[in-house]
C-alpha cells in the first residue's frame, strides 16, 4: 500500500493498471485479428466507427476516445487506400463525413468475422453474466475518470 493513498485508493491503483495491461493485449490481439485483412487496430477502429454511421472526425475521436488528429491521420490513410471516403456534413461545412465505401465495408467485414469467433471463446471462458458484472464496473470507472479532474501540480 503506498501511505498517500487509502486502501480504496489503492483498489482503484490496481484495478487501473489491470486494465491498462488488458488495453495492450486487447491492442496487439486486435493487430492479429485485423492484419490478414491489411489493417491494424486503429484502422479498424476508425472503419467499425465510419460504418455506425456516417460521423466526423472529430466525432469519431470522440466516441472512440482518441484525438481528433490521431483518428484524421488514420482517416486520410483509409481514404488513401480507397476504404473510406468523405462526404458532404449537412450541419457542418468543413467537418466532413466518413463513409465506408464498398472495400472498406469488406475490409470490415473480414475483420469482423474472425473477430466474432475469438470474442465467441473469450465470452465462453469468462461467462457472460461475470462480463456484464465487469463492464458495469469498467463503465462507472470510465464516466468517474470522465468526471475527475487530475490534480495540478
Amino acid at each position: 500500500m503506498n501511505p498517500d493513498r487509502t486502501p480504496p485508493g489503492d483498489a482503484f491503483a490496481t484495478f487501473a493498471i489491470s486494465v491498462l495491461r488488458l488495453a495492450g493485449h486487447l491492442q496487439n490481439a486486435g493487430d492479429a485479428l485485423a492484419k490478414p485483412a491489411g489493417q491494424t487496430s486503429a484502422r479498424w477502429q476508425v472503419l467499425a466507427a465510419a460504418d455506425h454511421a456516417p460521423m466526423s472526425v472529430a466525432d469519431a475521436g470522440r466516441t472512440l476516445g482518441m484525438t481528433r488528429q490521431g483518428v484524421q491521420r488514420v482517416a486520410d490513410l483509409l481514404a488513401k487506400d480507397g476504404l473510406i471516403a468523405y462526404r458532404r456534413n449537412p450541419v457542418h461545412q468543413r467537418a466532413k463525413l466518413m463513409v465506408l465505401t464498398n472495400a472498406g465495408k469488406a475490409a470490415l467485414d473480414r475483420i469482423k468475422e474472425r473477430q466474432a469467433v475469438w470474442a465467441n471463446a473469450l465470452g465462453a471462458t469468462l461467462g457472460g453474466k461475470e462480463l456484464e458484472e465487469a463492464t458495469k464496473t469498467v463503465i462507472a470507472a470510465l464516466q468517474a475518470v470522465e468526471k475527475q479532474s487530475v490534480p495540478e501540480t
